[in-house]
């Protein structure tokens, strides 16, 4: 599928445009405006799979946010410190009381067909992601602080009560209560602006998506290519590049860096003890990124066996997680005893947690309703794959749980879209499950992932003392106070084995020595419009 615009007629256009706003700021200032910016020429290539969806009320995962975030965007976006800044909205005001705040939009932003971007194009956008026959399962957690928006998501109304467009230029937003990390929220896909006429132009509206973001989507070619052009008439950084060059499914990754045909790979394990030979040939162009994520498995809180404590904690106690990430991972992992990943507000180092210890473990089992293993019920994992090999680390997971525990775990793989977007039916006993970070505060793992009604809690699990502690949390405003009562609350998880945390990742990244700018940060995205390419 091809986009509107052909470069050569779009840079005709736009150096005739030019051309006029520099004789315009003569005439009337006397004085010839700041001179445009010079366009970078180039492509970038990288390897790629299709994405799930291009919708970013619908995304909830990575693949998928990898494209949304080049071709659509919102009021605000994380800052290099993490932090939200401004983009749609180039400032923000909030009430005394914490829970009104007025976004003024910028002029002249405009959709990639040329119309401006409007205050009620958020309302729209908000009201259609909350709807449920938009299916979105990110909506809740991202939308459902606002006044109204439950009504919304439970099908009892279409408009939000807590959202109004006081103007073109100026959305208010109403929450239900202070909530310290909802400025936050407005970075995530889910609160992007789409456009009402695209949408509604038929199902598969997001192929041909019109977004506002540093590039707009030329060509996509199911399994072979999707291809990025330069928005030359972007609000912020306009791209150094004039296209991004996907090659979908194209092979092994590793093998199309080398021979030239990408110019950005991430590292796979196979190849780990290559780009870390200090005196080999990809020593330095390699980039190691941590990456605010937390790979664990998760227990069917709900169903035995692992609606008793115990059993959870024996599953725990049986794994030696140390050893997997020295002999599976040659240390490209961390070990996690908690949930909350390094480098994020409140992350605690004095968390103690379950440690590795068989007879600890045969005790928890003793301890149990069932007595001791040969009781348990049959228990099977859900993880996601093609249904070939299902990965050497958990292999070696499930070996070490037969091993120190004498208990025969099965494995079920689902393909990736379903086992994304359909998990908490689909699960078994237990599942396999990594999370990225969709913003950097502990109420986007602890909240999001525990709380009794979260829609991505998909293990069941259920604490009212989490739970009223998650609300105290949240709505605290001490910034110091709140980060407590997170810590308290992981503790409390921990010790309960609401989760088996596995490890922490990094990110191994090679980047070709004629390309400049490209610094993927700890949530694993990249600016691409601060990417240029030099000539080889």
């Amino acid at each position: 599928m091809t986009g509107a615009w052909r470069y050569r007629v779009m840079r005709r256009a736009t150096y005739f445009l030019i051309s006029v706003t520099l004789l315009l700021g003569l005439l009337l200032t006397g004085c010839p405006p700041e001179p445009p910016p010079v366009l970078g020429q180039g492509s970038l290539s990288l390897y790629g799979i299709d994405p799930m969806t291009l919708d970013p009320a619908i995304s909830g995962e990575m693949t998928s946010h990898e494209y949304i975030t080049q071709i659509f965007s919102g009021l605000v976006r994380l800052g290099d410190d993490l932090e939200p800044e401004p983009d749609i909205a180039e400032k923000w005001t909030v009430s005394s009381d914490g829970m009104t705040y007025r976004f003024y939009l910028r002029r002249g932003v405009t959709f990639h067909d040329g119309r401006e971007v409007k205050a009620e194009d958020f309302v729209y956008s908000w009201e259609r992601a909350c709807n449920p026959e938009t299916g979105s399962q990110t909506a809740a957690a991202f939308l459902g602080d606002i006044v109204g928006a439950k009504a919304v998501l439970a099908g009892e109304t279409q408009e939000i009560s807590g959202i109004r467009a006081l103007n073109d230029y100026t959305l208010e937003v109403t929450i239900d209560v202070p909530r310290s990390y909802f400025l936050y929220k407005l970075t995530y896909p889910t609160t992007f602006v789409v456009d009402r006429v695209n949408v509604e132009s038929g199902e598969d509206w997001w192929h041909n998506p019109n977004g506002t973001g540093p590039f707009k989507l030329q060509e996509w070619n199911q399994y072979q290519l999707l291809t990025l052009e330069r928005n030359e008439s972007f609000y912020g950084t306009v791209a150094g590049v004039e296209s991004v060059v996907y090659h979908l499914w194209a092979g092994i990754p590793m093998n199309l860096y080398e021979t030239g045909e990408i110019d950005v790979t991430g590292v796979s394990l196979p190849y780990i003890d290559r780009v870390t030979d200090e005196t080999g040939p990809f020593y330095s162009e390699l980039l190691v990124v941590p990456r605010m994520s937390f790979i664990y498995i998760g227990f069917n809180a709900d169903e035995p066996p692992f609606d008793d404590v115990n059993v959870r904690r024996a599953f725990t106690q049986a794994l030696d997680k140390a050893k997997l990430v020295r002999l599976v991972y040659r240390d490209m992992m961390e070990p996690a005893d908690g949930i909350l990943p390094p480098g994020i507000l409140g992350y605690n180092e004095a968390l103690s947690g379950l440690d590795f210890d068989v007879e600890e473990a045969l005790a928890s089992i003793r301890a149990s309703r069932y007595g001791s293993v040969s009781a348990l019920p049959p228990i099977t994992i859900t993880t996601m794959g093609w249904g070939g090999s299902i990965g050497s680390d958990l292999e070696a997971i499930v070996h070490e749980w037969r091993q120190n525990l004498g208990v025969e775990v099965k494995v079920r793989q689902l393909e990736p879209e379903f086992f994304l977007y359909n998990l908490k039916e689909e699960k078994d006993e237990m599942y396999y499950l990594g999370w990225i970070a969709d913003y950097p505060h502990p109420q986007d793992f602890l909240d999001i992932l525990f709380q009794s009604e979260a829609k991505q809690n998909y293990g069941e699990y259920s604490n009212p003392e989490v739970d009223a502690l998650l609300a105290a949390a949240g709505t605290e405003l001490d910034m110091d106070r709140s980060l407590e009562l997170y810590q308290q609350i992981e503790q409390i998880l921990v010790d309960d084995a609401a989760c088996l945390p596995l490890w922490f990742e990094e990110n191994y990244v090679l980047v070709k020595p004629h390309v400049n700018g490209y610094v993927m940060n700890v949530l694993g995205l990249a600016n691409l419009n601060l990417v240029s390419v030099e000539d080889e």
